[in-house]
């Protein structure tokens, strides 16, 4: 997940903030228009973000 942050931070010019934030509305796109496969999603982006945090910015 790391890597996506930092591409969004030099490629889009985001904030560390703001890029959580983009993975996480795109997350939330993803389970509204695919809701079967919410659960996969959510595992997805859970196996992938950020593991040293007590709360997952993904929410």
């Amino acid at each position: 997940m790391q890597e996506l942050v930092n591409k969004l931070m030099t490629e889009a010019g985001l904030t560390e903030a703001e890029s959580y934030d983009a993975i996480r509305i795109i997350k939330d796109f993803a389970k509204s228009k695919f809701p079967i496969f919410g659960g996969a999603i959510d595992k997805l982006f859970d196996k992938y973000g950020p593991k040293d945090q007590e709360e997952d910015p993904l929410g």
